[in-house]
């Protein structure tokens, strides 16, 4: 499959960099223009390279990975974003105050980029765990948990058949209103390292 990044640092990195070897290719980019990415994707190697955010966009499935006060404009850049999949990466985190978060009462943070990607079908993943907890691609490492929630079955199903296939365990937490809330920044579950182990027969 092909994978498009709006947003080329270290989530986007990791998560292309556990792509790659499994025959994906991936299309980074950033508002700095595909020249700016050059070295990084020369250091991710073969099936990566630098892209437009609509020619990111425009892959088999999108993944939004920018700071939080640039998600609304990096989503403005795609004047349609109907039927494309789309994982928010995301988190709702004040860089001034990190520390602070938001009222956790209203809209998920994930159905707020999903009213603004109107028409996408939105899938919440890869936000909950540090990148630098998951940054070894070694195929021996303990299998990861990675929640996942989502309003649209098919694609959840598919961001879900993705992450078990690069090697980790991934949970499925129902919609973006009951799972998102439950794994976005402030949740019961973010910021957790869970891993998942083979039951010993004895």
């Amino acid at each position: 499959m092909k994978f498009g990044f709006i947003g080329a640092g270290k989530v986007a990195q990791t998560i292309a960099r556990h792509l790659l070897p499994f025959g994906h290719e991936v299309v980074l980019s950033n508002s700095r223009g595909p020249q700016s990415l050059n070295e990084v994707v020369d250091a991710l190697g073969p099936g990566a390279s630098a892209g437009t955010p609509q020619q990111a966009a425009d892959q088999d499935i999108v993944v939004l990975s920018v700071h939080w006060a640039d998600a609304s404009m990096a989503i403005a850049s795609i004047p349609d974003w109907s039927g494309r999949i789309l994982i928010d990466a995301t988190n709702r985190i004040n860089p001034n105050n990190p520390g602070y978060f938001e009222d956790l009462s209203g809209p998920t943070s994930s159905e707020i980029v999903a009213s603004e990607a109107a028409g996408a079908r939105l899938v919440k993943a890869f936000n909950t765990t540090p990148m630098q907890w998951i940054h070894t691609t070694d195929p021996d490492r303990p299998r990861t948990v990675l929640f996942i929630s989502g309003d649209d079955l098919e694609a959840k199903q598919m961001v879900g058949n993705v992450i078990e296939e690069v090697g980790f365990a991934a949970v499925d937490l129902g919609t973006l209103a009951i799972g998102g809330r439950l794994q976005q920044v402030g949740g019961p579950l973010a910021g957790l390292n869970l891993t998942l182990v083979d039951r010993l027969t004895l």
